[in-house]
C-alpha cells in the first residue's frame, strides 16, 4: 500500500488521502544566471499570427527554454505578454531565439540576467524583492473564477481573432498558456496521477477577477469564453488541470459518492488514472473521512 499511496499523493490532490506532517524535495542543479524576458504585443493581425506561430514552436523548444503567452484585457485593448525563462545567459539566449524565433523579434534590450530565485519573484510580479518570500499573507484579495483547456492541435488564426474579441468586455480577464513537450512529454502518462503528458501542445488558464459586486455577469462571460473554446481543445473527455479547481465540471453527491458519479469530474482531471486513485482511497480512507466537493471517491473491496 505504502508505494501505491506515495504515487497518489505526488499529483492526485489535496483532502483525500490524510495529511502529510513533512516532506523530501529532491532539488536540481540549475545555472547560476538564467534569463528572462516579458514582450508585449498588441493582439492585431501581426500578432495574433505570433500567436498562432507560437503554437507551433514553444513545444519543440530546447528543455532549457520556455516561453509562454498572457493574454491580458485592459482598458479596451487586448494584449499577449511573451514571458520567457532561459536557464542560461543573453548572449547564449539572442542567437537560439534567432534560429528558432526570429518573427518575435527579441533583442538584448529585452531580456534581464537574474538567479534562478529572483526569476521567480520577477514572474510573480515582484522583481528584486526577496524579503516578499517570507510575506505569507494573502497579496490578491479579489474575487475570481478560473477554468482550464488542454490543446493537442493549433488553434486556428481566425478562431484566435474571436477568442481576442471577447476579451475587452472585461476589465481583468486573463488567458495564460502554458506550453508542454520537453520533459513532459517524456514522462508516460501514468508514473504520476497527472496524465496531461505526450500530445499535448499546451494548457490553458482563463481567468476572470472582480472587485463589484455584479458576480453573475463576470461568471456568464467567462462561461461563453469556455463554452465557444470546445471545438479548439481536447476531447473525450475534454480535460482539465486539477490545480485549477472548477466546481462546473460535477462534484461529489453525498458523504459516500459512487465511483461512476464523481468520475463525470475525475476522468477529466486525471483520465485514466482516476480508478486508480480510487482504489488507493479505498485502502488508506475507506469511510471517506477526508472529502470534499471533489477529493477522490473511495472503491473498497467487498
Amino acid at each position: 500500500m505504502g508505494e501505491d499511496l506515495f504515487w497518489a499523493i505526488r499529483g492526485g490532490g489535496g483532502a483525500s488521502f490524510g495529511v502529510i506532517l513533512s516532506w523530501k524535495i529532491k532539488l536540481v542543479r540549475v545555472p547560476r544566471i538564467v534569463t528572462v524576458f516579458n514582450l508585449r504585443k498588441q493582439l492585431d493581425r501581426q500578432g495574433t499570427k505570433l500567436v498562432y506561430k507560437w503554437q507551433q514552436i514553444a513545444p519543440n523548444l530546447p528543455p532549457e527554454l520556455f516561453i509562454r503567452i498572457l493574454i491580458q484585457s485592459g482598458s479596451n485593448t487586448v494584449a499577449a505578454n511573451f514571458n520567457s525563462l532561459f536557464l542560461g545567459s543573453k548572449k547564449d539566449l539572442i542567437p537560439l531565439m534567432k534560429q528558432r524565433f526570429p518573427e518575435l523579434g527579441l533583442r538584448p534590450e529585452d531580456c534581464a540576467e537574474m538567479s534562478w530565485i529572483q526569476s521567480a519573484e520577477f514572474f510573480a510580479g515582484f522583481p528584486n524583492q526577496v524579503e516578499v518570500l517570507l510575506n505569507r499573507t494573502d497579496q490578491y484579495k479579489s474575487k475570481y473564477k478560473g477554468k482550464s483547456d488542454f490543446v493537442t492541435e493549433p488553434i486556428p488564426e481566425s478562431a484566435l481573432t474571436q477568442i481576442w474579441k471577447r476579451y475587452p468586455e472585461e476589465g481583468l480577464a486573463f488567458m495564460i498558456m502554458d506550453p508542454f513537450g520537453g520533459k513532459m512529454g517524456e514522462i508516460p502518462d501514468s508514473e504520476t496521477p497527472f496524465p496531461h503528458r505526450k500530445g499535448n501542445l499546451y494548457n490553458i488558464q482563463y481567468l476572470v477577477k472582480w472587485y463589484d459586486e455584479d458576480e453573475a455577469r463576470h461568471l456568464k462571460w467567462i462561461d461563453e469564453l469556455f463554452k465557444f473554446m470546445r471545438p479548439y481543445v481536447s476531447k473525450s473527455p475534454r480535460r482539465s488541470y486539477l490545480n485549477y479547481r472548477d466546481l462546473d465540471l460535477g462534484i461529489n453527491l453525498g458523504m459516500n459518492p459512487r465511483f461512476l458519479d464523481s468520475a463525470i469530474w475525475g476522468m477529466k482531471y486525471f483520465n485514466g488514472n482516476f480508478k486508480r486513485l480510487a482504489r488507493v482511497k479505498g485502502l488508506v480512507d475507506p469511510k471517506n473521512f477526508f472529502r470534499s466537493e471533489q477529493s477522490i471517491p473511495p472503491i473498497v473491496k467487498q
